[in-house]
């Protein structure tokens, strides 16, 4: 044990120690082994054991280390970083050694020591260089052994002249597969560590990050590759965004939280992505919310074949649920999910525990079906994150948009507290705050169903998590930005002013199922999105990633142009995610609690029949009446459109049609 704790000691201090102690105490090592290796060469040559006998003798044995040291210094030797010298710093410490060696023989020489044996010099210069090889091979072998390994590199000439930027473990992995690949030449480093500046990693100069344009230029560097550990997202996207200014293509390797296999490979390597840029340090996960509600608990999710439903099935399959049941209308959606969970499943350890998955096919507006899913199953508690989403197709299909959105809800909700289901939580969004359109209003009456049933006190938790866009799911504007790129463009943006707030997908699913453990009935809980982002930057930002330029009245000939459409029917220059001021702290640094305000039961039961009816008439302005007086802040004809303000919304596209309503 006490072997161990030195040695775990020795390790701490290798790693943790200044570069310049460490250089010191590595120039003393070696002269202390130079020494050694001279004595012995004088004592094997000899056969005896040798002692100096002038002073001129003593002065030459002291000159053959110090000598050797300086040529060590002139390769560059104690620039090299120790746990990294491979075949390249070996053969260095070698050419060092003889060079020394051969300056020292010529001064033995020069000065008419004849008694000095040259054999003893041959014997000194082969011995020095296998001891120095040694340590430095004994130091590597010391950290591996707290596993700080370095892949075996190999002799290729690549190709397309690289940058790595960051020197730490995941660029010396990526560099030792970018020298197998043979594609790429890479001829230099770039990291923010001040005591890495001017070392070499691998045989290869580490750079500061100001040196980057003048490399770039002076080296033709065609691409960087970025490559920086978890925990430093946020330096990972302060660099990404120096990067976009420059005119090179980048690409990079995910977090090792997110290989699959842990291992750094030149597969990884992907472009550059909004999420990259746009998103946020990751907040761990709490253990006890994540499983409080969901493990050995019987789940359903509604919408599970969407990007947010899909998302909770998988932070939702995670924590060891007993049942998980796939709700989805969908059929190519809901057959997608269900064998992504089975293969995952599959590949468990036998003795690992392994939720029954099923999948049901259907509509929840098909109360039967609904009620029997929950009951047969014994659900315990419900993501209800079905929904049409899309704020332009509802405002034209308003009927539709509110009977799924509203009274979908709504039905699931009372089958819910008919089974008794411990915890419903329904996946809210930031257009029900003051809606300007049919989809925003529609949620924002699911929301009231679920703060109603809560108020009227029954057995069953029922919640709301409310926030903003997620980053690439299905109809937002980077997959079309992406597409469009692809296409040479144009990139079609609604109004340059035009802001929202993203999250990526599985952070929102997470936050998701955190709050509504926290949850204790007819709360509203509201996501922390960060700030807001401009489409317009957000479209520009794209091209730039693609290594493009945009096409404007300043680059007129750039690649790729933007076309500003104007505002949609039913959408906002800016979105909100409160309709009231106050929100309270929880558990959670990201999640809020909002009071909001809501309707009686009784009241909210007597606007639905009102609005059923009238959605069975298809009487667009009684419909439109309803949800005036229902959906606080509704407003949904054109107010103005001046950028300096947030009402600035476009007239529904249904609103047309109010005159020809079929009386």
């Amino acid at each position: 044990m006490e072997s161990k704790r030195e040695k775990g000691g020795l390790q701490a201090w290798i790693l943790n120690t200044p570069r310049y102690h460490k250089r010191a105490a590595l120039v003393i090592i070696d002269l202390s082994l130079l020494s050694f290796a001279l004595w012995a060469s004088f004592s094997f040559r000899l056969g005896t054991l040798y002692v100096p006998t002038s002073g001129a003798t003593v002065a030459l044995m002291i000159a053959a280390p110090l000598i050797c040291v300086a040529t060590l210094w002139w390769f560059g030797i104690y620039r090299l970083v120790t746990r990294y010298v491979g075949y390249r710093g070996t053969s260095q410490v070698v050419m060092a050694v003889a060079l020394g060696t051969l300056v020292w023989s010529l001064i033995v020489f020069m000065t008419g020591q004849n008694g000095v044996p040259r054999t003893a010099i041959i014997l000194f210069g082969v011995a020095a260089a296998v001891l120095l090889a040694l340590v430095r091979y004994a130091i590597k072998l010391l950290l591996e052994s707290a596993n700080i390994r370095v892949p075996p590199l190999r002799v290729d000439a690549p190709l397309k002249p690289t940058l790595i930027y960051g020197a730490g473990r995941m660029g010396i992995e990526l560099l030792a597969n970018v020298r197998r690949a043979r594609d790429r030449e890479v001829v230099g480093f770039i990291d923010r560590s001040p005591t890495l500046w001017r070392q070499y990693v691998m045989g290869v100069k580490v750079h500061a990050p100001q040196r980057l344009p003048r490399l770039i230029e002076r080296q033709g560097i065609a691409e960087v590759l970025v490559a920086l550990p978890g925990n430093q997202r946020r330096e990972r996207r302060d660099v990404l965004k120096e990067l976009e200014q420059l005119r090179v293509a980048v690409k990079v390797l995910p977090a090792y939280e997110d290989l699959a296999s842990g291992q750094v490979d030149v597969s990884n390597l992907r472009d550059v992505e909004v999420g990259d840029l746009l998103g946020r340090d990751p907040v761990k996960p709490n253990v006890e919310l994540m499983t409080r509600n969901t493990q050995g608990k019987s789940i359903l999710v509604t919408g599970a074949g969407g990007s947010i439903g899909s998302e909770l099935v998988r932070q939702v399959v995670q924590q060891s649920p007993r049942l998980l049941v796939l709700f989805d209308i969908s059929e190519p959606a809901l057959y997608k999910i269900e064998i992504e969970i089975l293969e995952a499943l599959a590949k468990l350890p036998d003795h690992a525990p392994k939720p029954v998955v099923k999948a049901v096919l259907g509509s929840v507006l098909d109360a039967k079906l609904v009620n029997d899913v929950i009951a047969d199953n014994a659900i315990e508690t419900i993501f209800h994150a079905a929904a049409y989403k899309h704020v332009p197709l509802v405002e034209h299909n308003p009927i539709a948009g509110l009977s799924n959105n509203a009274f979908g809800t709504s039905i699931v909700a009372e089958c819910a507290l008919k089974a008794g289901v411990e915890r419903f939580v329904l996946v809210s969004t930031d257009k029900a705050v003051r809606p300007t359109n049919t989809m925003g209003a529609s949620k924002r009456l699911a929301e009231l169903v679920l703060q109603s049933l809560a108020a009227e006190q029954g057995s069953t938790v029922f919640t709301v998590v409310r926030f903003g866009n997620v980053l690439d799911s299905s109809g937002s504007v980077v997959p079309r930005f992406r597409q469009q790129i692809r296409a040479g463009g144009p990139i079609t943006v609604t109004h340059p002013e035009v802001t929202r707030y993203f999250m990526s997908i599985p952070e929102a699913a997470e936050l998701v199922v955190q709050a509504g453990a926290m949850a204790k009935g007819g709360e509203v809980f509201v996501l922390q999105m960060g700030d807001p982002v401009r489409i317009d930057d957000l479209a520009r930002l794209m091209v730039r990633l693609s290594n493009l330029e945009v096409r404007d009245e300043n680059n007129p000939d750039g690649d790729i142009a933007i076309d500003y459409t104007g505002l949609r029917p039913g959408e906002k220059l800016y979105e909100e995610l409160l309709i009231g001021a106050h929100t309270d702290e929880t558990e959670h640094p990201r999640i809020f609690k909002s009071d909001e305000p809501f309707l009686l039961a009784p009241d909210l039961r007597n606007e639905l029949d009102q609005l059923k009816a009238a959605m069975g008439a298809r009487d667009l302005t009684t419909i439109q009446s309803i949800l005036l007086r229902t959906v606080e802040g509704y407003r949904p004809f054109q107010v103005t459109m001046s950028v300096d303000r947030t009402d600035a919304v476009a007239e529904p596209a249904w609103s047309d049609a109010i005159s020809q309503t079929i009386h």
